[in-house]
């Protein structure tokens, strides 16, 4: 395996597990506000933000798995996400590749 993988690997590894640390603050994560939020915040809803979170629902909503505690919920989300980031990068890189080899 290559060094920069290798790093980019511990990188990832560590981001994932500090993952919990927002369990620490009452404080909304960064743009996860709901109406309300902007409503205290701002004094208004934005137009555009009205009817959003209406047509958008999470699905682990609150990084929260039934049954299982905060801190699982949080793991999931990040392997999730950290997998699904990973995937998306890999088959771009894999179609430049393609377009470069088809030069």
């Amino acid at each position: 395996m290559k060094k920069s993988v290798k790093i980019a690997l511990i990188i990832l590894g560590i981001m994932i597990l500090s993952v919990p640390l927002g369990l620490l603050t009452d404080a909304p994560a960064w743009g996860e506000w709901d109406n309300d939020y902007y409503k205290k915040v701002l004094g208004f809803i934005p137009k555009g933000m009205e009817s959003f979170n209406s047509f958008i629902k999470p699905i682990l909503p609150d990084y929260s798995v039934p049954g299982k505690s905060d801190v699982f919920g949080y793991y999931a989300s990040a392997i999730v996400g950290a997998v699904l980031i990973f995937l998306v990068w890999f088959i771009i890189g894999k179609i430049i590749a393609k377009k470069k080899i088809e030069r």
